[in-house]
């Protein structure tokens, strides 16, 4: 059902998460939560794209696998070498020896490079065994349990707290790490409507909200955002009627 824009601007942060869901599912369209790579693609990936553009972490996974063949190829690769594959990440010669031992763990725990075990584990198993990894935090984590294994986890970026945290859904000093859990605690256990949440705030981080001169008369959460109010005062009738109702340019990925 619908959410009405809230009317007030002190509303608890559980209205405000919830009300930009519902606003964001109508601004940018109900995704299906479908994976869009393999498991351990999404893995690797994510582990490649910490502070790197995601054409920088596609060439760095595509030169890795060129190189070395195939997981077993990348494991047990010379690690220079490794490092020089994926050279196009922001930190190469930290990330080979992580991804190596990451590949080593998940061989040890299955008998073969699959994370297909994972659908059966409980999520709280499953995100402290993926979290114990080097290089693997909450974001990604949670991330791969979601996309790829339907576990209600809700990964918090860059661009999902700063909206978070801008709109009033979280408090100015929730770290990101911390706000995977107080998000979660706000919305409803679903792995569809986590998927949702988290593309949407992820887009509108990218597309409206940036991190220096966002685009707030642009933004549809303007009624009831901390950041718009103290901004531009309270959003009257004019701004409201100028929103933009549906996203009309590119969704990246």
């Amino acid at each position: 059902m619908p959410i009405a824009p809230l009317a007030t601007y002190d509303s608890p942060s559980a209205a405000k998460a919830l009300a930009d869901h519902a606003i964001l599912n109508e601004f940018y369209g109900l995704l299906p939560r479908e994976p869009r790579r393999t498991p351990m693609r999404e893995l690797i990936s994510t582990v490649l794209s910490h502070r790197t553009t995601h054409d920088d972490e596609e060439l760095a996974y595509d030169r890795m696998l060129e190189a070395f063949g195939d997981w077993a190829g990348v494991e047990a690769a010379p690690t220079t070498a490794l490092a020089h594959a994926i050279r196009t990440t922001r930190w190469p010669d930290t990330q080979a020896p992580r991804i190596q031992e990451i590949l080593r763990r998940i061989k040890a725990e299955a008998g073969d490079y699959t994370l297909d075990f994972l659908a059966d584990w409980p999520t709280n198993k499953a995100l402290a065994w993926l979290t114990d990894m080097p290089g693997i935090g909450l974001k990604t984590a949670s991330l791969v349990l979601l996309f790829n294994f339907r576990k209600p986890l809700l990964p918090v970026d860059t661009h999902v707290h700063r909206v978070a945290q801008r709109v009033g859904m979280i408090g100015p000093k929730v770290s990101a790490d911390k706000a995977h859990t107080v998000l979660l605690a706000l919305l409803p256990a679903d792995a569809e409507a986590l998927f949702n949440f988290h593309k949407h705030n992820y887009w509108l981080g990218q597309h409206i909200c940036f991190f220096t001169k966002p685009n707030c008369p642009a933004c549809p959460l303007k009624s009831f955002c901390n950041y718009y109010l103290e901004h531009y005062g309270p959003a009257d009738a004019a701004a409201l009627a100028a929103t933009p109702k549906k996203w009309e340019g590119k969704k990246q990925h």
